[in-house]
C-alpha cells in the first residue's frame, strides 16, 4: 500500500487553522523528548502521529512491569526492553514519516548542550527535579524552548517556558516559578500516580508542542497550569520573567544538578557502590530496600517501604552492618537516619545515589 502524508493526516489537514501549510511546518519540526516513561511515552507516539518530522528519544531506562499501567506503548513482551529503542519500534511502525533516533543514556551537563542543539523544541517528560533545572537551564542558555510537564500524585502541571515572544523577549522558566530546586518531593516511584492524570498531563504537552510548531491558539506562556484530577479543577498561576539567561548562565556553571538532598547527607553514613559491590555476601550484610518492586542488581534480605519503615519495630543485631537502599539514595538516607536516631550506636550506611548509581 503507497502511503499518500495528505491521506494520513487527512483529518488534521481538514482544520483550516492547520491546513497543508500547518502539516508542513510539523512536518519540518524536531523535537527532543527526554524521558519515556509514563509522560514521555505517549508525548512521542501523539507527535509522531500527527507527522512531526524528527523525534529524538532519550532515556537510560528499561521496562519494568510496574511501568504498564500507565505507560501503554509497552507490553509485557517489553519488559527488561530499552525503552527507548522499544518506543522507537512502535512509532516507526505508524509514522512512516517521522524519523525517530535515540540516545540510551541519562541526559547530564556534559551532553546537553550537544542533544538539544540539533531540534527545535525540548520537552521536559522526565521525573527527577535536578534533570528538570538541567534542562530548563540548558534551554534558556541555549534560547531553546522548553515543554514542562510535572506529576504529583492527582496534580499535573504544564507550561511552555523560554519561549521566544514578538517584542525579542523569551516567556518565563521553571526558575521563575520554583527559584530553588526542593529536596523533600518524591517522585512516582515514590509517591504514586493514577493513570489518568498521567495521560492528561502527557497529551496537554503535546497540545503545546503543536501549538508552538503550527504557530495556532496561545500556549502556556508566563504561567504553570496546575490540573487536580480528583476534583476536575485547574487554576492557572501566573509568572513573571526575573531569571534571564544572564543570571541563569551563571547558575549553569557552578550547579552539579544532582539531589540537592544529597548535599546534606552525614558522609560518615554512606557506602559507595564500589565498596558494596565488594562486601556484597558478607554474613554480617544486612540489605534493606525502602521501595517496593526496585530493580535490584543484588538481592536484599528484606523490603519496608519508606512510608511504614518504624525503627521502633525493627529488631537489630549489632554484629551486622546494615545498608539502606532505594533508587536514588534519598529515601534510604531517612531511613538510615530514623535508624541512627533509635540505635546510634548500630552500624547503617546509606547505598550512595541509590540503584541509579550502582
Amino acid at each position: 500500500m503507497k502511503l499518500d502524508k495528505n491521506h494520513l493526516f487527512k483529518r488534521q489537514i481538514t482544520l483550516s487553522e492547520i491546513g497543508e501549510v500547518g502539516q508542513q511546518k510539523l512536518q519540518n519540526a524536531s523535537v527532543l523528548v527526554v524521558g519515556c516513561g509514563g509522560l514521555g511515552s505517549p508525548i512521542a507516539v501523539y507527535l509522531a502521529s500527527s507527522g512531526v518530522g524528527k523525534i529524538h528519544l532519550v532515556d537510560f531506562d528499561t521496562v519494568d512491569i510496574s511501568n504498564l499501567h500507565r505507560q501503554v506503548f509497552y507490553t509485557l513482551k517489553d519488559v527488561e526492553k530499552p525503552k527507548a529503542a522499544t518506543l522507537r519500534n512502535f512509532i516507526q511502525e505508524r509514522a512512516p514519516f517521522t524519523k525517530v533516533e535515540i540516545t540510551n543514556k541519562a541526559i547530564t551537563k556534559d551532553n546537553v548542550s550537544e542533544l538539544i542543539d540539533s531540534v527545535d523544541i525540548i520537552v521536559d517528560a522526565t521525573d527527577s527535579l535536578p534533570t528538570k533545572y538541567l534542562l530548563n537551564d540548558a534551554c534558556v542558555v541555549k534560547q531553546k524552548p522548553l515543554v514542562y510537564g510535572s506529576l504529583y500524585k492527582f496534580d499535573g502541571y504544564v507550561a511552555t517556558f523560554n519561549l521566544l515572544q514578538k517584542d525579542g523577549s523569551y516567556s518565563a522558566n521553571l526558575r521563575d516559578a520554583f527559584p530553588e530546586m526542593a529536596t523533600d518531593i518524591p517522585n512516582c516511584e515514590e509517591a504514586g500516580t493514577l493513570n489518568a492524570i498521567v495521560g492528561l498531563i502527557a497529551t496537554a504537552q503535546v497540545n503545546e508542542v503543536l501549538k508552538i510548531i503550527t504557530g495556532v491558539g496561545k500556549p502556556l506562556t508566563n504561567e504553570l497550569l496546575i490540573y487536580n484530577s480528583l476534583q476536575n479543577t485547574q487554576l492557572k498561576m501566573k509568572l513573571k520573567s526575573i531569571f534571564n539567561k544572564e543570571k541563569i548562565t551563571k547558575i549553569f556553571k557552578v550547579q552539579t544538578y544532582v539531589d540537592a538532598a544529597c548535599a546534606n547527607q552525614n558522609p560518615d553514613w554512606q557506602i559507595s557502590p564500589e565498596t558494596l559491590k565488594s562486601k556484597l555476601g558478607d554474613e554480617d550484610l544486612e540489605i534493606i530496600a525502602v521501595l517496593n518492586n526496585l530493580k535490584l542488581p543484588f538481592k536484599v534480605n528484606q523490603t519496608i517501604h519508606i512510608n511504614t519503615f518504624d525503627a521502633e519495630k525493627i529488631t537489630v543485631d549489632f554484629n551486622k552492618t546494615y545498608v539502606m537502599v532505594c533508587q536514588r539514595g534519598l529515601n534510604s538516607y531517612r531511613a538510615t537516619e530514623r535508624l541512627k536516631k533509635k540505635y546510634p550506636d548500630l552500624k547503617v550506611l546509606n547505598l550512595t545515589g541509590g540503584i541509579s548509581s550502582y
